[in-house]
């Protein structure tokens, strides 16, 4: 069995895998790791191998921790990949990042593939049909158009992401809820429109948690997988194993 931990900016993601599959999967606070980990490994006595991502910089407490159980690797951007990587800058790409160009390359092997991660930002990475990486690009996420709003307003609320929303709002919110969750469905469709005109036959996937709020106003046929991340990085864990 393999461990997936994904610590992000507030919680840290538990996935455990056997035999390739995903069994269990939770979020849970991220200053409460080491008893999680305790818990897990109670659980899932039969792990044997661990993935660590984080996406700032790794405790070194909490990787020990995790060592004490098992074999456990820790991502970064010198983790052997399985794509060819043509980022300019390999040393500043995103360990996330790295998970979901992995994920493409299994996903769809010897294909076109676009990721967008709909996540605190929202980040699209492109895999080509010579499995190379090609890079992408990076844009404000939903909940922090939000708060860009608020910080840089002097009256305008702090509010949060609803599903539902009107072309046109008849309120200071509603206006704001149709600026945010229209405008990043416009953004994404007219991102997968210019992608489409460069890469035929175009695999588009759809991920991350904020996806959930713009994703029925695509016009663009996507696939949605909330666990393509964790997919990535159980990839990552078996490719690093020999």
């Amino acid at each position: 069995m393999n461990l997936i931990i994904d610590i992000g900016n507030t919680l840290v993601k538990f996935a455990v895998f056997d035999g390739g599959k995903l069994i269990h999967d939770e979020s849970r606070d991220a200053d409460d790791l080491v008893n999680s980990v305790k818990e897990i490994f109670k659980k899932f006595p039969k792990i044997r191998h661990a993935i660590l991502s984080a996406v700032g910089s790794s405790n070194e407490k909490d990787v020990d921790v995790v060592k004490l159980f098992c074999n456990t690797h820790v991502l970064s951007h010198t983790s052997k990949v399985p794509f060819k990587n043509s980022y300019a800058t390999p040393q500043t790409l995103g360990v996330d990042r790295i998970a979901l160009a992995t994920a493409a390359f299994y996903h769809n092997h010897g294909g076109n593939t676009l990721v967008i991660d709909a996540g605190t930002c929202i980040t699209y990475d492109m895999i080509n049909d010579y499995g190379e990486y090609l890079g992408g690009a990076i844009s404000p996420g939903v909940s922090m158009r939000y708060r860009a709003m608020h910080d840089q307003t002097a009256q305008l609320p702090l509010l949060k992401a609803v599903d539902y929303v009107d072309l046109i709002g008849n309120s200071t919110e509603t206006s704001m809820h149709s600026g945010v969750i229209n405008g990043v469905a416009k953004e994404v469709d007219g991102v997968v429109d210019q992608y489409r005109l460069h890469f035929k036959h175009l695999t588009v996937i759809l991920t991350g948690g904020e996806a959930h709020f713009f994703a029925k106003k695509l016009k663009n046929t996507i696939f949605a997988n909330s666990k393509f991340l964790l997919e990535g990085l159980n990839y990552l864990l078996e490719y690093n194993k020999t």
